[in-house]
């Protein structure tokens, strides 16, 4: 672990004397690049040169206390045995810092909430999920703004789509990706009856323009009169745009813009994400003997979450979590689980790790 963090030190360096350099400075692709790379090394860096302080000390007090006429002893047991603590601390946050990052963590992401069994009743859950990540954007600093929707005649949703944009937007909604199950009363049901109901969420880290390359001719491009709430502008404009990718037969619309212009490059944007996840799953699937952990496999058929209204509780499945705070987990109050989660992730990483 020392020579790979020697190696760190040895090209942070070197990125920190390019940063200044007026040739990196005025080439905008590559000062961001070592920009990013610069970040990541940083806290890497800060740890490791906070343990070589650590292991001076340490190795400095071991020193006094090995000699025989020391008049010293007593305050370097002190000093030995506070650096070795400390020391042992600190080379496991560099065991956690050094773990493989995803790089996909820092990027903003497209979330796609999808009633699935239950009919109106996974429809209203819908709107109940969007809601909940609505509220958590707010509280976590994050900027939400809707794409797309899909409404039933209740007050449901088929679908809504949503970009979520800030730093380190994906590392907090990947875990998010599967199925959320929903046990609850209707409404509509005079017997008090329990029903279960599914929703299924996908969470898309979006894509960057120099990672998805789009050919005009593979587009159909098609503009529409927007659905659903909005008053009178509603049904009258064709600003609603909808993208066919030729290719891969991918669709995407988007009406939540006034704008065709702006709901045009929205919906750019999720085609770009889109393709860049099918990408992305390519070269995921090539990958033999991929490491099957019990948090953030993601897969949609998963039944990852359960909503029970009559308990009062949320459980997480994958890491048989339970919170006795449903209200409150609906209203936007998710970072437990969700802190819960990247530390099951983060355990099992280490496992596996080679430090």
């Amino acid at each position: 672990m020392i020579n790979k963090l020697n190696d760190a030190e040895i090209r942070y360096e070197e990125i920190s004397k390019k940063l200044t350099s007026a040739e990196v400075i005025s080439d905008k692709e590559t000062f961001a690049s070592l920009m990013r790379e610069h970040k990541i090394l940083t806290p890497i860096i800060e740890k490791f040169r906070e343990y070589k302080e650590t292991k001076k000390a340490f190795d400095e007090a071991k020193e006094i206390l090995e000699s025989p006429d020391s008049e010293l002893k007593e305050l370097a047991e002190e000093e030995y045995k506070s650096a070795k603590e400390k020391m042992s601390v600190l080379t496991e946050e560099l065991r956690v810092l050094l773990l493989p990052r995803d790089p996909n963590d820092d990027k903003n992401v497209v979330v796609e909430i999808r009633a699935g069994a239950g009919g109106e009743e996974a429809a209203l859950f819908v709107g109940v999920l969007y809601r909940m990540y609505s509220m958590y954007c707010d509280k976590a600093g994050f900027t939400l703004s809707l794409i797309n929707e899909q409404e039933t005649g209740l007050g449901g949703y088929k679908e809504v789509s949503f970009l979520v944009e800030g730093a380190g937007a994906y590392s907090r909604f990947k875990f998010e990706s599967g199925v959320h199950r929903v046990q609850r009363v209707p409404e509509t049901e005079t017997q008090g009856r329990i029903h279960t109901s599914t929703v299924t969420v996908a969470v898309l880290p979006e894509a960057e323009d120099v990672e998805i390359e789009i050919k005009p001719s593979d587009l159909q491009i098609e503009s529409c009169k927007s659905s659903g709430a909005g008053g009178q502008h509603i049904n009258k404009t064709e600003s609603a745009i909808r993208i066919i990718h030729i290719p891969t037969g991918i669709v995407v619309e988007c009406q939540d813009e006034r704008s065709q212009f702006k709901n045009k490059d929205k919906a750019m944007k999720i085609l770009k994400t889109k393709l860049y996840e099918m990408k992305s799953a390519e070269q995921h699937d090539k990958i033999a003997n991929e490491r099957k952990s019990q948090v953030g496999t993601g897969e949609r058929c998963e039944r990852i979450r359960t909503y029970n209204y009559p308990q009062g509780r949320v459980t997480d499945h994958r890491i048989s979590l339970t919170l006795h705070s449903i209200s409150s987990f609906l209203d936007g109050n998710i970072d437990e689980m969700i802190n819960a989660l990247i530390t099951a992730d983060t355990v099992e990483k280490l496992k596996n790790s080679e430090y």
